[in-house]
């Protein structure tokens, strides 16, 4: 994320449910995608779960993004 979409998190997040959750679970997304990361191989089952945390973390980029710019817009 840039910088600028990180400050505007860093103060609306106490404000907005919605995005505090959202930041919060691409936090968790991001260490279990760090985890296989270091893995050497992945069981089928854990690159159907790597690929399934990936699409969830995008999901939730994009549903912060949205937040954002709503925000940006009021700001305006």
């Amino acid at each position: 994320m840039e910088k600028r979409d990180e400050e505007l998190i860093s103060r609306l997040i106490n404000q907005d449910e919605e995005l505090r959750a959202l930041v919060e679970a691409h936090q968790v997304y991001e260490r279990r995608l760090e985890e296989f990361q270091k893995r050497p191989y992945l069981t089928t089952e854990e690159a159907i779960e790597k690929k399934r945390l990936q699409k969830e973390k995008l999901a939730g980029k994009d549903r912060i993004e949205a937040i954002l710019a709503r925000h940006r817009k009021k700001q305006t």
